[in-house]
């Protein structure tokens, strides 16, 4: 009695998981088709704005993480009415929010409060119809939804200045490592024998950085037993992602420069980002090696530990 949680009678077995499963679908659907104008305008980015395009494969990969740890997450399903109750408030709020629209947000904002709206909607959803447990069970596939809201402005545009101004960095250092010549000017320029260059917006790559986020978050659940290694793996993201843009950049002019200069617009400038990216993941590798090496150290150490001399 007043308990917010309630346990869910065991009969019907698979009949009831089913009618769960269907009711919870349901009422995740139901806010989506309630804010249809506001989707039908997501999706229209998604199509053209790179920022936007992994949006759609965040809901599938927690769908996925939720089934895979399904027999831990609902080993035992109950209500949580107060906790889903709240959250489900709070993104009808934010839906709210986002429809009315009053203050001058851009477009960019006004979709990033209807995918919170929707994500805290879902969880709460989640906690509604399997309860409190399978919430805390479920924690990390149901926070990972927050990569499906795009990032809002003006963190954006600050995210892509500071991810602009590190390759620029980075360039600078690499053009000096290899001996180019190369005279840096204001507005991350760089003038090179035959040719000028600039570090645009379009070359800070936000793209493969969110990517490479969303890849580290994920790997690190998967491969890492500490929540602090995984804190480390995301903070270096930003780091690999500068060097790696920095390098992109280099090998582009070099091959420019002593080469031909059409490599800076051709094929490899527009498509070259995807064996940069894998340069990305490699060293994304090596970090996730060398954090589960310091996590587990190695058992033939353990087996053999030294002798120590008796006092």
């Amino acid at each position: 009695m007043g308990n917010a949680e309630a346990a869910v009678a065991p009969s019907g077995g698979q009949r009831i998981g089913s009618l769960l499963v269907f009711s919870f679908a349901l009422a995740c659907i139901l806010p989506v088709l309630v804010s249809l104008d506001l989707m039908r305008t997501l999706w229209s980015r998604i199509l053209v704005d790179e920022t936007f395009s992994h949006i759609p494969l965040i809901p599938a990969v927690s769908l996925f993480l939720v089934y895979a740890e399904r027999h831990t997450i609902f080993a035992k399903i109950s209500r949580g009415w107060q906790l889903g109750g709240g959250l489900i408030l709070g993104g009808a709020m934010f839906l709210v929010w986002a429809r009315l629209n009053h203050a001058p947000f851009a477009a960019i904002n006004q979709l990033s409060l209807l995918m919170f709206g929707l994500v805290l909607v879902w969880m709460g959803a989640f906690a509604c119809f399997f309860g409190a447990r399978a919430f805390r069970a479920a924690l990390f596939p149901l926070l990972f939804l927050l990569f499906a809201i795009p990032v809002p402005e003006p963190l954006l545009s600050q995210t892509i200045y500071l991810l602009q101004k590190g390759s620029a960095e980075a360039t600078g250092v690499l053009f000096k490592l290899l001996g180019v010549p190369a005279l840096r000017l204001p507005d991350f320029v760089f003038v090179l024998p035959g040719v000028a260059i600039r570090v645009a917006e379009e070359c800070s790559g936000i793209r493969s950085a969110l990517a490479l986020l969303i890849t580290a978050v994920l790997a690190g659940h998967l491969y890492l037993e500490s929540k602090v290694n995984l804190l480390i793996l995301a903070l270096l993201v930003f780091p690999i992602a500068i060097v790696k843009n920095g390098m992109r950049i280099v090998t582009l002019s070099c091959l420019a420069v002593y080469v031909n200069p059409s490599f800076l617009q051709g094929n490899l400038h527009r498509y070259g980002g995807i064996p940069f990216f894998l340069l990305d993941l490699l060293m994304l590798g090596l970090v996730i090696a060398l954090l589960r090496r310091i996590e587990r150290p190695n058992p033939s150490a353990l087996r053999n530990p030294a002798i120590l001399p008796a006092e």
